[in-house]
C-alpha cells in the first residue's frame, strides 16, 4: 500500500487563488489550475458525466482512480465540495475527513462513505489504511491537510499536474512543512499540453 497525494498546481507552486469560500472554492483567478482536468473523459465519467477527451492525461486520472482504495481529506475540502458533489460522489471509496466538528458517518451512493475523524491525522490515516486494502490511500487536500502529512513524514508518493499558468497569490501546496530538507527520488514524467506530470517517490 502506497500513501499518495495528487495534486494540480501552478508553475508557481498553488493549488487554489486568493479569497477560497463556499461560494467560489477554487479561489480567485484559479480556473486553470481545474480547467484541464474538467474535459477529460476519465474525470467526466467520475462524475457520472458522458464525453470528454480519450488522451493520455485522461489515462492518468484514470490510474488514479483505480488505484485509490480510501482518502483523506480536511474538512474544508469536503465543506467546499458537499453540495456540488451530491448524492453519488465521484470518490467511489470510503473518504475520513479531518474535523474538530464531531458528524455521523455519511453513506452515500456509489460507495462512497463520509467519515469524520477528531482525534488527528494519524488516526485518520490508520482507518483508511485499513479500509484501503491493497490499494492506494489518497491525501486529497487542501493545502493545510496536505501539509500536515508531508511535515509527519507520511506521504510516499506526490503526483503533481503542473499547469502552465503563474497565480501570485494564493494557497501553496509547500508552504509551512517546515526546514527539514526531504529527498525524492522521481518516479516518472508525462509532459501533455495540457500539464506536465511529475511523480516523485520520497526517500525514507
Amino acid at each position: 500500500m502506497t500513501v499518495t497525494s495528487d495534486m494540480a498546481i501552478t508553475l508557481d507552486g498553488y493549488i487554489a487563488g486568493p479569497n477560497v469560500s463556499l461560494d467560489n472554492p477554487g479561489g480567485d483567478g484559479a480556473e486553470p489550475i481545474f480547467e484541464w482536468i474538467h474535459t477529460l473523459a476519465s474525470w467526466r465519467q467520475r462524475q457520472g458525466m458522458t464525453g470528454g477527451e480519450e488522451n493520455r492525461d485522461s489515462e492518468l486520472i484514470r490510474e488514479w482512480f483505480d488505484a485509490t482504495g480510501a482518502v483523506v481529506m480536511g474538512r474544508t475540502m469536503y465543506d467546499l465540495g458537499e453540495e456540488f458533489w451530491g448524492d453519488n460522489p465521484p470518490f467511489k471509496t470510503p473518504v475520513f475527513v479531518l474535523t474538530h466538528r464531531p458528524r455521523p458517518t455519511l453513506v452515500k451512493e456509489g460507495g462512497t462513505t463520509f467519515t469524520f475523524v477528531t482525534d488527528g491525522i494519524h488516526s485518520a490515516l490508520d482507518q483508511a489504511k485499513a479500509a484501503a486494502g491493497d490499494r492506494n490511500v489518497d491525501i486529497a487536500g487542501g493545502a493545510d491537510t496536505v501539509q500536515q502529512y508531508l511535515r509527519e513524514g507520511l506521504i510516499d508518493e506526490l503526483q503533481l499536474h503542473v499547469v502552465p499558468a503563474l497565480l501570485g497569490a494564493g494557497l501553496r501546496l509547500f508552504d509551512g512543512i517546515g526546514a527539514e530538507q526531504r529527498n525524492l527520488e522521481a518516479v516518472g514524467v508525462v509532459d501533455t499540453p495540457l500539464a506536465t506530470h511529475l511523480k516523485y517517490r520520497f526517500v525514507k
